[in-house]
């Protein structure tokens, strides 16, 4: 186990320059950082060429993105065009999004695997196909289109919620944006388990415990949901970067100032550093999303062994 997470954690390497060369390419190559700090006024070309020297702007993009990473391994993500070291925007935003992340994670594992294990175990009949039904709505429609309604109905009409998150954003205050994140994964979350849990419910090892006379409820926890948690568990694993990325909506809807909300602002103002230092530590997450995902792996499945 440990030769394989060493392993692995090695093959990150590559993966994690390669992707953070392609993100500041994205971000620095396309636009003018030094243009978007003056709007539509035209800058001063000895104060623009100052700027550029100050920000390394004026070197060529492969000295550039070495300086950056240089910069990221003494812990410096560089400083937004605000004055304010980026690293201090993330401190502020990142408990936040971690717990609506949270929130929607815990919401997507509970509600997702409990309809998907109901679905499965009752293959062609009416709950099966209501559930069908149902998460094949929460897919088709735009989270923006849920997040507004659920907002109106729980936070305005019925005053159940606040419909706006405060800015301290309590787990209470979480719950309704942790569910409209959590709609489409939790949705795709039952299919999946459905799936898996029909197609295991027939087979040898499953007949051979009931023949064993093992109680039903032990029969589906300790064999037949192990085994068909496996592909649920890849997907819930890259759900969390994507999640955590893909808050942008949601966290605008309920004016949360999580990374969502950063990450609006950095596009937005054309602000690169913020852009690149957000989504550089959002990589870092899905790479070690993965990684656990792949170590639990061994833990629901013991057939499965890692040299």
């Amino acid at each position: 186990m440990g030769r394989y997470v060493i392993r692995r954690l090695l093959q990150m390497i590559p993966v994690f320059i390669g992707s953070t060369f392609l993100i500041f390419l994205m971000v620095y190559a396309l636009g003018d950082p030094v243009a978007a700090l003056f709007g539509d006024k035209a800058p001063d070309p000895a104060t623009a060429a100052r700027i550029r020297k100050d920000l390394y702007l004026d070197q060529p993009l492969w000295k550039q993105y070495l300086h950056y990473m240089g910069q990221i391994f003494q812990g410096d993500f560089g400083t937004a065009f605000n004055g304010q070291p980026v690293t201090e925007l993330m401190a502020s935003a990142f408990p936040v999004t971690l717990r609506l992340t949270l929130v929607a994670i815990v919401i997507e594992i509970v509600v997702g695997i409990t309809f998907g294990v109901i679905s499965g175990l009752r293959k062609g009949r009416a709950v099966d196909t209501s559930l069908l039904v149902l998460t094949l709505i929460v897919i088709s429609v735009p989270t923006f289109v849920t997040g507004y309604l659920l907002q109106f109905v729980f936070g305005v009409k019925w005053g159940w919620v606040s419909p706006t998150v405060s800015s301290d954003a309590p787990l209470n205050e979480l719950i309704l944006p942790g569910i409209v994140l959590a709609l489409v994964s939790l949705a795709y979350v039952t299919r999946l388990t459905r799936t898996s849990i029909a197609e295991n419910v027939k087979a040898d090892y499953v007949r051979t415990a009931t023949a064993k006379g093992l109680p039903r409820r032990r029969v589906i926890t300790r064999h037949l949901l192990r085994n068909s948690l496996i592909p649920v568990v890849t997907f819930i694993g890259t759900d969390i970067g994507a999640l955590m990325g893909g808050a942008i909506v949601t966290e605008r809807i309920f004016n949360i100032h999580g990374v969502g909300y950063q990450l609006y602002q950095g596009i937005l103002r054309n602000n690169a550093p913020t852009v690149v230092g957000f989504v550089t530590i959002l990589v870092i997450v899905f790479l070690l999303a993965n990684l656990l995902v792949d170590l639990l792996y061994a833990v629901l499945d013991p057939r499965i062994r890692y040299a």
